[in-house]
């Protein structure tokens, strides 16, 4: 039975970024953290059984293979729908591989999930409580709070693997 290759295309980039400054540690540890779309400016949606969203995921955990391969070791994940989640789900999963590797959690605030569906804020809350490390920026929702949650990231990390389309 012959088999047949499928090609699947995934018009998202996945970026390797390094601050051009003293590499951010914690403690001993190279940190790297990650940003990405939401589900809503993803061209599938919500549909993770779309193979351009395998695709997409696949590349994630290729980067953060990469960047383990480099020396990073601690991994920061904004935990928002979309490629937040999927960030946090392949750094768990190369965790695996790499027993050292730990896994921090960047709240906005403590009722960032409230409003998901339900499916998605059962997700969120396995993956917090598989996370090494969980930093809630502030106490409560405001219109700034996930821009500091942003600032927080990028302040701690070294490296940004960033999801994007263009």
């Amino acid at each position: 039975m012959a088999t047949e290759a499928i090609t699947v295309r995934c018009s998202f980039h996945v970026l390797l970024c390094m601050q051009g400054r003293n590499l951010r540690e914690r403690g001993d540890t190279m940190v790297c953290a990650f940003t990405g779309h939401r589900p809503e400016k993803l061209p599938w949606g919500g549909d993770e059984s779309d193979p351009r969203c395998a695709v997409l995921k696949k590349r994630l955990y290729d980067a953060a293979e990469s960047a383990c391969a480099e020396g990073y070791r601690h991994f920061i994940c904004g935990m928002a729908r979309g490629v937040d989640l999927y960030a946090c789900e392949a750094v768990l999963q190369l965790r695996e591989k790499y027993r050292d590797v730990t896994v921090e959690a960047a709240i906005p605030c403590p009722s960032q999930p409230e409003g998901w569906p339900e499916e998605e804020q059962r997700r969120w809350h396995d993956l917090v409580d598989r996370c090494d490390y969980e930093t809630v920026v502030q106490d409560h929702y405001d219109a700034g709070c996930m821009q500091r949650r942003n600032r927080y990231m990028v302040d701690h990390a070294a490296m940004l693997i960033a999801v994007h389309d263009g």
